[in-house]
């Protein structure tokens, strides 16, 4: 069981700057992997960064690479991202997922536990 809660969204302009923070509670050992993924109205959620516990390995979607960057804090057990650049394309529920075993980083159905999410607002 591990408990993910989400902070730092807000609203920002068009080439802001915005860092989101994940903390992890609980059964935290049996963690593998963490992600972020994110939602807008009327579309799918889709996956954003994610980042191995163990090894400290980075992954990113096309779309966020070069601007977003994903960190983690072994001994807070928290991830965070780092988000620059924004764009009103960012704009969506950001969620935070953990992930027990290694899995396909990209896919939302690989993660067990997911935090309530944090708006994100990239205005124009």
């Amino acid at each position: 069981q591990v408990q993910l809660v989400e902070s730092g969204g807000g609203l920002v302009q068009a080439g802001g700057s915005l860092r989101l923070s994940c903390a992890a509670a609980g059964r935290t050992l049996s963690i593998y992997r963490m992600g972020w993924f994110r939602q807008a109205p009327g579309k799918e959620r889709e996956f954003v960064a994610a980042i191995t516990w163990s090894t400290g390995s980075t992954y990113y979607a096309d779309s966020v690479k070069g601007r977003f960057t994903i960190s983690r804090d072994t001994a807070k057990n928290t991830v965070s991202l780092q988000m620059n650049s924004l764009k009103p394309e960012d704009t969506a529920v950001y969620y935070c997922a953990a992930a027990r075993f290694g899995s396909t980083y990209y896919s939302d159905s690989q993660y067990d536990y997911w935090g309530e999410g944090t708006q994100v607002t990239g205005s124009s």
